[in-house]
Protein backbone atom coordinates (compact mmCIF):
# COMPACT_ATOMS: atom_id res chain seq x y z
CA UNK A 1 0.00 0.00 0.00
CA UNK A 2 1.78 3.65 -1.02
CA UNK A 3 1.22 6.13 1.28
CA UNK A 4 -0.14 9.14 -0.49
CA UNK A 5 -1.12 11.84 1.72
CA UNK A 6 1.48 12.71 4.21
CA UNK A 7 -0.23 15.96 4.97
CA UNK A 8 1.16 16.26 8.39
CA UNK A 9 4.39 14.70 9.89
CA UNK A 10 3.17 11.75 11.94
CA UNK A 11 5.53 10.15 15.29
CA UNK A 12 7.94 7.28 14.63
CA UNK A 13 7.00 5.16 17.20
CA UNK A 14 3.70 4.08 17.95
CA UNK A 15 3.11 6.56 20.65
CA UNK A 16 1.02 9.56 19.67
CA UNK A 17 2.48 11.78 22.61
CA UNK A 18 5.45 13.01 20.99
CA UNK A 19 8.84 12.95 24.13
CA UNK A 20 9.01 16.19 25.90
CA UNK A 21 11.57 18.02 24.27
CA UNK A 22 15.08 18.76 25.43
CA UNK A 23 15.07 22.09 27.39
CA UNK A 24 11.42 21.65 28.24
CA UNK A 25 11.56 23.26 32.04
CA UNK A 26 11.30 21.52 34.90
CA UNK A 27 8.88 22.23 37.70
CA UNK A 28 10.69 25.34 40.11
CA UNK A 29 12.51 26.43 37.73
CA UNK A 30 11.99 29.45 35.35
CA UNK A 31 11.39 28.94 31.50
CA UNK A 32 14.52 29.35 29.25
CA UNK A 33 13.72 30.76 25.50
CA UNK A 34 13.64 27.61 23.97
CA UNK A 35 10.35 26.58 26.46
CA UNK A 36 8.76 29.67 26.22
CA UNK A 37 8.82 29.16 22.23
CA UNK A 38 7.15 25.56 23.05
CA UNK A 39 4.41 26.90 25.23
CA UNK A 40 3.60 29.53 22.57
CA UNK A 41 3.55 26.82 19.96
CA UNK A 42 1.34 24.59 22.09
CA UNK A 43 -1.26 27.04 23.49
CA UNK A 44 -1.32 30.13 20.88
CA UNK A 45 -4.36 29.01 19.02
CA UNK A 46 -5.90 29.01 22.38
CA UNK A 47 -4.67 32.79 23.26
CA UNK A 48 -5.70 33.57 19.65
CA UNK A 49 -9.17 31.57 20.26
CA UNK A 50 -9.51 33.84 23.43
CA UNK A 51 -8.61 37.23 21.84
CA UNK A 52 -10.67 36.82 18.72
CA UNK A 53 -13.55 36.01 20.80
CA UNK A 54 -13.10 39.17 22.95
CA UNK A 55 -12.79 41.39 19.60
CA UNK A 56 -15.76 41.02 18.34
CA UNK A 57 -17.32 41.07 21.44
CA UNK A 58 -15.72 45.31 21.77
CA UNK A 59 -16.18 45.72 18.51
CA UNK A 60 -19.10 47.59 16.60
CA UNK A 61 -21.61 46.12 15.49
CA UNK A 62 -21.08 42.56 16.58
CA UNK A 63 -20.51 44.08 20.34
CA UNK A 64 -24.26 43.75 20.34
CA UNK A 65 -24.68 40.14 19.69
CA UNK A 66 -21.89 38.35 20.18
CA UNK A 67 -21.29 38.61 23.92
CA UNK A 68 -24.81 36.98 24.72
CA UNK A 69 -25.83 33.31 25.41
CA UNK A 70 -27.93 33.11 22.76
CA UNK A 71 -25.51 33.71 20.46
CA UNK A 72 -23.31 30.95 22.58
CA UNK A 73 -25.67 28.51 21.54
CA UNK A 74 -25.77 29.07 18.01
CA UNK A 75 -22.01 29.42 17.87
CA UNK A 76 -21.51 26.27 19.90
CA UNK A 77 -24.69 24.53 18.19
CA UNK A 78 -23.42 24.82 14.54
CA UNK A 79 -19.94 23.81 15.79
CA UNK A 80 -21.28 20.76 16.59
CA UNK A 81 -21.25 18.88 13.20
CA UNK A 82 -18.08 20.71 12.30
CA UNK A 83 -16.43 19.15 15.31
CA UNK A 84 -17.59 15.81 14.81
CA UNK A 85 -16.84 15.68 11.11
CA UNK A 86 -13.61 16.75 12.01
CA UNK A 87 -13.17 14.02 15.02
CA UNK A 88 -14.31 11.53 11.49
CA UNK A 89 -11.50 13.14 9.65
CA UNK A 90 -8.99 12.23 11.99
CA UNK A 91 -8.77 8.36 11.83
CA UNK A 92 -7.98 8.49 8.25
CA UNK A 93 -5.32 11.45 8.39
CA UNK A 94 -3.31 9.60 11.29
CA UNK A 95 -3.32 6.60 9.44
CA UNK A 96 -1.96 9.04 6.50
CA UNK A 97 -4.90 8.81 4.28
CA UNK A 98 -7.48 11.67 3.47
CA UNK A 99 -11.18 10.46 3.09
CA UNK A 100 -12.79 13.34 1.05
CA UNK A 101 -16.45 11.14 1.64
CA UNK A 102 -17.15 12.14 4.87
CA UNK A 103 -18.98 15.42 4.40
CA UNK A 104 -21.08 13.39 1.64
CA UNK A 105 -21.84 10.80 3.91
CA UNK A 106 -22.92 13.53 6.72
CA UNK A 107 -25.59 14.87 3.87
CA UNK A 108 -26.72 11.29 3.00
CA UNK A 109 -27.31 10.13 6.48
CA UNK A 110 -29.38 13.50 7.43
CA UNK A 111 -31.26 13.11 4.22
CA UNK A 112 -32.13 9.36 4.39
CA UNK A 113 -32.94 9.65 8.27
CA UNK A 114 -35.60 12.37 7.18
CA UNK A 115 -36.76 10.99 4.34
CA UNK A 116 -37.23 7.60 6.29
CA UNK A 117 -39.48 9.34 8.30
CA UNK A 118 -41.34 11.59 6.18
CA UNK A 119 -41.92 9.20 3.26
CA UNK A 120 -42.57 6.23 4.48
CA UNK A 121 -43.38 7.00 8.43
CA UNK A 122 -40.50 4.10 9.49
CA UNK A 123 -40.05 4.58 13.53
CA UNK A 124 -37.27 7.18 14.29
CA UNK A 125 -35.21 4.66 15.80
CA UNK A 126 -34.95 2.44 12.93
CA UNK A 127 -34.71 5.96 10.66
CA UNK A 128 -31.94 6.07 12.64
CA UNK A 129 -30.42 2.70 12.41
CA UNK A 130 -30.55 2.52 8.54
CA UNK A 131 -28.50 5.63 7.58
CA UNK A 132 -25.92 4.38 10.50
CA UNK A 133 -25.54 1.09 8.49
CA UNK A 134 -25.28 2.58 5.65
CA UNK A 135 -22.85 4.87 6.47
CA UNK A 136 -20.28 1.87 8.31
CA UNK A 137 -21.05 0.25 4.98
CA UNK A 138 -19.67 3.06 3.01
CA UNK A 139 -16.34 3.17 5.31
CA UNK A 140 -16.17 -0.66 4.50
CA UNK A 141 -16.23 -0.08 1.13
CA UNK A 142 -13.60 2.94 1.14
CA UNK A 143 -11.32 0.55 3.12
CA UNK A 144 -11.58 -2.04 1.04
CA UNK A 145 -11.02 -0.41 -2.09
CA UNK A 146 -7.88 1.26 -0.23
CA UNK A 147 -6.80 -1.80 1.16
CA UNK A 148 -7.77 -4.85 -1.15
CA UNK A 149 -7.78 -3.17 -4.11
CA UNK A 150 -4.78 -1.23 -3.99
CA UNK A 151 -6.51 2.05 -4.95
CA UNK A 152 -5.45 5.50 -4.44
CA UNK A 153 -7.58 6.84 -1.31
CA UNK A 154 -7.49 9.88 -2.86
CA UNK A 155 -9.22 8.66 -5.76
CA UNK A 156 -11.19 6.13 -3.69
CA UNK A 157 -13.50 8.90 -1.30
CA UNK A 158 -13.39 11.63 -3.99
CA UNK A 159 -15.19 9.34 -6.14
CA UNK A 160 -17.49 7.39 -3.66
CA UNK A 161 -18.18 11.64 -2.30
CA UNK A 162 -19.58 12.35 -6.07
CA UNK A 163 -21.52 8.91 -5.79
CA UNK A 164 -23.18 9.84 -2.54
CA UNK A 165 -23.52 13.30 -4.07
CA UNK A 166 -25.14 12.12 -7.05
CA UNK A 167 -27.16 9.68 -4.59
CA UNK A 168 -28.49 11.85 -2.58
CA UNK A 169 -29.58 14.47 -5.04
CA UNK A 170 -31.75 11.60 -6.71
CA UNK A 171 -33.41 10.43 -3.50
CA UNK A 172 -34.57 13.96 -2.76
CA UNK A 173 -35.76 14.71 -6.38
CA UNK A 174 -35.64 18.58 -5.33
CA UNK A 175 -37.30 17.96 -2.19
CA UNK A 176 -36.41 19.85 1.23
CA UNK A 177 -37.83 16.84 3.97
CA UNK A 178 -39.04 18.67 6.88
CA UNK A 179 -39.72 16.64 10.35
CA UNK A 180 -42.68 17.34 11.93
CA UNK A 181 -42.03 20.12 15.11
CA UNK A 182 -43.28 17.29 17.81
CA UNK A 183 -40.36 14.83 16.63
CA UNK A 184 -38.84 13.65 19.68
CA UNK A 185 -34.89 14.57 17.35
CA UNK A 186 -35.71 17.84 16.68
CA UNK A 187 -36.52 18.07 20.82
CA UNK A 188 -32.86 16.92 20.95
CA UNK A 189 -31.36 19.31 18.60
CA UNK A 190 -32.81 21.98 20.22
CA UNK A 191 -32.74 20.65 24.31
CA UNK A 192 -30.41 22.63 26.64
CA UNK A 193 -28.16 21.69 29.46
CA UNK A 194 -26.53 24.39 32.35
CA UNK A 195 -27.33 26.53 29.17
CA UNK A 196 -25.88 25.16 26.86
CA UNK A 197 -26.81 23.34 23.82
CA UNK A 198 -27.15 19.09 24.70
CA UNK A 199 -25.46 18.45 21.15
CA UNK A 200 -21.93 20.37 22.40
CA UNK A 201 -22.00 17.90 25.29
CA UNK A 202 -22.17 15.05 22.94
CA UNK A 203 -19.53 16.31 20.94
CA UNK A 204 -17.32 16.57 24.23
CA UNK A 205 -18.42 12.60 24.74
CA UNK A 206 -17.54 11.60 21.26
CA UNK A 207 -14.05 14.08 21.62
CA UNK A 208 -13.77 12.38 24.62
CA UNK A 209 -13.85 8.53 23.61
CA UNK A 210 -11.73 9.35 20.45
CA UNK A 211 -9.04 10.82 22.89
CA UNK A 212 -8.60 7.57 25.07
CA UNK A 213 -8.73 5.81 21.97
CA UNK A 214 -5.89 7.25 20.43
CA UNK A 215 -3.75 7.73 23.02
CA UNK A 216 -4.44 4.53 25.50
CA UNK A 217 -5.52 1.58 23.38
CA UNK A 218 -3.12 -0.10 20.80
CA UNK A 219 -5.40 0.12 18.24
CA UNK A 220 -4.72 3.57 18.14
CA UNK A 221 -1.59 3.85 18.97
CA UNK A 222 -0.99 1.33 15.71
CA UNK A 223 -2.81 3.78 13.55
CA UNK A 224 -0.33 6.99 14.71
CA UNK A 225 2.51 3.79 13.38
CA UNK A 226 1.18 3.48 10.20
CA UNK A 227 1.09 7.05 9.52
CA UNK A 228 4.48 7.42 10.90
CA UNK A 229 5.86 4.78 8.72
CA UNK A 230 3.80 2.07 6.92
CA UNK A 231 6.60 -0.24 5.71
CA UNK A 232 7.90 -0.05 9.40
CA UNK A 233 4.31 -1.20 10.75
CA UNK A 234 4.30 -4.08 8.27
CA UNK A 235 7.71 -5.18 9.05
CA UNK A 236 6.64 -4.95 12.48
CA UNK A 237 4.10 -7.59 11.90
CA UNK A 238 1.04 -5.06 12.17
CA UNK A 239 -2.51 -5.73 10.75
CA UNK A 240 -1.67 -3.05 8.91
CA UNK A 241 -4.74 -3.57 6.07
CA UNK A 242 -7.29 -4.66 8.84
CA UNK A 243 -6.85 -1.02 10.65
CA UNK A 244 -6.42 0.98 7.54
CA UNK A 245 -10.17 -1.06 6.92
CA UNK A 246 -10.93 0.09 10.52
CA UNK A 247 -9.79 3.59 10.34
CA UNK A 248 -12.10 4.31 7.36
CA UNK A 249 -15.15 2.76 8.93
CA UNK A 250 -14.55 4.51 12.09
CA UNK A 251 -14.22 7.85 10.27
CA UNK A 252 -17.53 7.33 8.11
CA UNK A 253 -19.64 5.78 11.35
CA UNK A 254 -18.60 9.52 13.05
CA UNK A 255 -19.93 11.14 9.59
CA UNK A 256 -23.01 9.47 9.54
CA UNK A 257 -23.64 10.48 13.60
CA UNK A 258 -22.92 13.81 12.46
CA UNK A 259 -25.63 13.82 9.51
CA UNK A 260 -28.08 12.70 12.22
CA UNK A 261 -26.72 15.84 14.67
CA UNK A 262 -27.20 17.93 11.53
CA UNK A 263 -30.72 16.89 11.12
CA UNK A 264 -31.70 17.44 14.48
CA UNK A 265 -30.35 20.58 14.82
CA UNK A 266 -31.87 21.78 11.29
CA UNK A 267 -35.30 19.87 11.91
CA UNK A 268 -34.74 19.32 7.78
CA UNK A 269 -32.68 18.29 5.16
CA UNK A 270 -31.89 18.16 1.83
CA UNK A 271 -29.38 17.35 -0.92
CA UNK A 272 -26.46 19.64 -1.24
CA UNK A 273 -22.55 19.66 -1.34
CA UNK A 274 -21.12 17.63 1.30
CA UNK A 275 -18.02 20.44 0.22
CA UNK A 276 -19.72 22.97 3.02
CA UNK A 277 -19.09 20.18 5.69
CA UNK A 278 -15.77 18.73 4.85
CA UNK A 279 -13.85 21.78 4.41
CA UNK A 280 -14.50 23.70 7.80
CA UNK A 281 -13.52 20.48 9.07
CA UNK A 282 -10.44 19.91 7.18
CA UNK A 283 -9.61 23.24 8.63
CA UNK A 284 -10.07 22.47 11.96
CA UNK A 285 -7.95 19.55 12.22
CA UNK A 286 -4.80 21.17 10.09
CA UNK A 287 -5.30 24.14 12.49
CA UNK A 288 -5.41 21.77 15.65
CA UNK A 289 -2.26 19.97 14.49
CA UNK A 290 -0.73 23.54 15.34
CA UNK A 291 -1.69 23.37 18.58
CA UNK A 292 -1.09 21.56 22.26
CA UNK A 293 1.03 18.65 20.15
CA UNK A 294 2.31 21.02 17.16
CA UNK A 295 3.45 18.64 14.18
CA UNK A 296 0.71 15.51 14.94
CA UNK A 297 -2.67 15.03 14.56
CA UNK A 298 -4.76 15.75 18.18
CA UNK A 299 -8.16 15.74 19.52
CA UNK A 300 -8.06 18.24 21.96
CA UNK A 301 -6.39 20.92 18.92
CA UNK A 302 -9.47 19.59 17.05
CA UNK A 303 -11.71 20.85 19.17
CA UNK A 304 -10.06 23.77 20.05
CA UNK A 305 -9.62 24.73 16.12
CA UNK A 306 -13.68 23.72 15.22
CA UNK A 307 -14.34 26.19 17.83
CA UNK A 308 -12.52 28.84 16.93
CA UNK A 309 -13.34 28.82 13.29
CA UNK A 310 -17.10 28.87 14.74
CA UNK A 311 -16.50 32.05 16.32
CA UNK A 312 -14.88 33.27 13.72
CA UNK A 313 -17.42 32.97 11.05
CA UNK A 314 -20.19 33.88 13.48
CA UNK A 315 -17.98 37.41 14.51
CA UNK A 316 -17.53 37.63 10.41
CA UNK A 317 -21.75 37.80 10.33
CA UNK A 318 -22.44 39.67 12.88
CA UNK A 319 -19.99 42.41 11.46
CA UNK A 320 -22.48 42.18 8.46
CA UNK A 321 -20.00 40.27 6.40
CA UNK A 322 -21.00 38.81 2.82
CA UNK A 323 -21.89 35.28 2.51
CA UNK A 324 -18.86 34.57 0.41
CA UNK A 325 -16.25 35.87 3.31
CA UNK A 326 -17.46 32.49 5.07
CA UNK A 327 -16.20 30.57 2.11
CA UNK A 328 -13.12 32.49 1.46
CA UNK A 329 -12.50 32.53 5.59
CA UNK A 330 -12.30 28.43 5.69
CA UNK A 331 -10.50 28.31 2.24
CA UNK A 332 -7.64 30.17 3.52
CA UNK A 333 -7.81 29.29 7.01
CA UNK A 334 -7.00 25.30 5.34
CA UNK A 335 -4.60 26.37 3.07
CA UNK A 336 -2.79 28.25 6.26
CA UNK A 337 -3.53 25.04 8.61
CA UNK A 338 -2.02 22.93 6.08
CA UNK A 339 1.49 24.96 5.71
CA UNK A 340 1.98 25.09 9.39
CA UNK A 341 0.91 21.85 10.58
CA UNK A 342 3.49 20.10 7.57
CA UNK A 343 6.08 23.05 8.58
CA UNK A 344 6.01 22.25 12.37
CA UNK A 345 5.75 18.28 11.73
CA UNK A 346 9.10 18.30 9.37
CA UNK A 347 10.38 20.22 12.32
CA UNK A 348 10.24 17.50 14.72
CA UNK A 349 10.90 14.76 12.26
CA UNK A 350 14.49 17.28 12.11
CA UNK A 351 14.60 17.67 15.62
CA UNK A 352 14.68 13.49 16.20
CA UNK A 353 16.75 12.64 13.42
Amino acid sequence: MTDTSHAVAKPASTDPSPEPPAGTSTPGRRLDGGSAVQFLERYALLVITAAVAVFFAVTSPASEAFPTLDNANVVLGNNAVTALIALAALFPLVSGFFDFSIGSVAILTSVLCAGLQTKTGLPLWLAIVIPMAVSIGIGLVNGLLVTTFRMSPFVTTLGMATLLTGITTWYCSGTTFTLDSSSSLISFGSQRWIQLPVVFFVVLIVAAVVWYFFRHTPYGRSLYAIGSNVTSARLVGMPVDRNVRFAFVASSTISGFAGIVELARQGSATAVDGGSLLFPALAAVFLGATAITPGFFNVVGTIVSAIFVSITVSGLTLMGASGWVTNVFNGAALLVAVGLSTWLGRRKLRGKA
